[in-house]
């Protein structure tokens, strides 16, 4: 059990990481209305989509434990310019990049298929 612990909490702290490292031919981060400071305070998150609508996308995500979010299915905000790296459908798996917003909350800026 403290194996698959401590291999769970390498996996999420450096899935960041992974994620900013990987080359995405088809993703412009140059256009990203995001600052360096909303990207490290970025974190991700592996999730189902049950819809997508406009400005807002229904999801069922895992627990966030660097935010303090356990597992739940919740509408979501998105951003205005986010990230759609392909083809998203209803029912996809996808990593969630969630950006904290000025106002506290929490909104998609990138949603890639898994």
């Amino acid at each position: 059990m403290k194996t698959l612990s401590l291999a769970f909490s390498v996996l999420v702290l450096t899935a960041p990481l992974a994620l900013a490292q990987m080359n995405h031919s088809n993703m412009d981060h140059s256009n990203m209305p995001m600052s360096d400071e909303m990207m490290e305070g970025a974190v991700h998150t592996k999730a189902v989509v049950n819809s997508i609508g406009e400005g807002t996308a229904n999801i069922s995500h895992e627990p966030i434990p660097e935010i303090g979010w356990p597992a739940m299915t919740m509408d979501l905000a998105m951003m205005p310019d986010a990230e759609m790296m392909g083809d998203i459908a209803v029912g996809d798996s996808v990593t969630l990049m969630l950006i904290k917003g000025d106002d506290g909350m929490y909104a998609i800026g990138a949603m890639m298929p898994e």
